[in-house]
């Protein structure tokens, strides 16, 4: 890998343009995956904010949960923001019928934990290994983590929740960052990507 690692954004549903911008921002080359071989040409990719059930329906019928599952269980660093952290949790806590998770954080979720929509808001988190002050979290029908095993660490917390976990390649927030402008997380987490490389 160069020092510009290629790094996908799952484009199936959500949020996916504002972190390929904030990816590209931190001097990744940032490209939407929507099949098993785009999945297979990237160093690491971001799992976006969206409907975490739609989500894992629409990977199960595109044929890409399984390839996923492989991909993350071999180390690719991977990065979910809401939706996508509870797409990387090994357990959720009420999931719909049929929802399925990709796993490789072990964790327990809690779906939409902070509320519905209209009680969206913003706050400063302090992130662990995210220097220069908190970072500015936007919550929106966020999830937040009950627990957490013994080998994955708690980033942050907001309220007394957890809302940032990393274990090992992966790394999770309950909130969006790539809504804000300010795109350290990113810039961390494609540190992550060519650390491995």
């Amino acid at each position: 890998m160069s020092d510009t690692p290629v790094i996908g954004v799952l484009a199936l549903q959500g949020d996916v343009r504002e972190h390929l911008i904030a990816l590209a921002s931190a001097d990744a080359l940032a490209r939407p995956v929507r099949r098993p071989e785009e999945l297979a040409e990237v160093d690491g990719l971001v799992i976006p904010g969206g409907e975490s059930t739609t989500m894992s329906k629409l990977a199960a019928l595109f044929g890409m949960l399984e390839p996923l599952r492989e991909r993350v269980g071999d180390g690719m660093p991977v990065y979910g923001t809401c939706a996508g952290m509870i797409l990387l949790a090994d357990k959720i806590l009420d999931p719909r019928a049929g929802q399925e998770t990709v796993g490789g954080i072990d964790m327990i979720v809690r779906r939409n934990a902070f509320g519905r929509q209209n009680e969206s808001f913003e706050a400063a988190v302090e992130v662990a290994g995210i220097e220069g002050g908190p970072v500015e979290g936007v919550f929106i029908r966020a999830p937040w983590v009950e627990s957490v095993g013994a080998r994955a660490e708690v980033v942050a917390e907001h309220g007394g929740h957890i809302v940032a976990v990393r274990q090992g390649n992966a790394l999770a927030t309950s909130f969006h960052p790539e809504l804000t402008g300010d795109h350290r997380v990113h810039a961390w987490f494609v540190d992550m990507v060519r650390a491995v490389g």
